[in-house]
């Protein structure tokens, strides 16, 4: 192996949680700070909770909203197409008149 090329490896880093939880383990910085650990992860503490980093849900929620309204003006465009269609046959012509006389 090649000399120098490693980094340091600490044998009792320090991980510091948000909730207030620490502990040590093996790493190659000494101290580590983290959002969730196994004292407040909803997996491991049974409760239902929302485990948010930086807006994500409301994010993945503003995206779904546009996208239903997109689709919503698709579907619109799509409708306005068909009404403004012209009748291929002449028994279609027929029909769309009747349509129109009984409205």
């Amino acid at each position: 192996m090649k000399a120098n090329i490693h980094p340091q490896y600490f044998d009792d880093a320090k991980v510091t949680c948000v909730c207030g939880n620490t502990f040590t383990t093996g790493a190659t910085m000494p101290e580590i700070r983290v959002e969730i650990c196994n004292k407040c992860h909803p997996f491991f503490t049974g409760e239902m909770k929302y485990v948010d980093t930086l807006g994500r849900v409301e994010k993945f929620q503003k995206r779904q909203e546009h996208a239903k309204a997109h689709i919503a003006q698709k579907v619109q465009k799509i409708q306005e197409k068909e009404e403004r269609k012209r009748p291929e046959s002449l028994k279609e012509m027929l029909d769309l008149a009747k349509k129109q006389a009984a409205s």
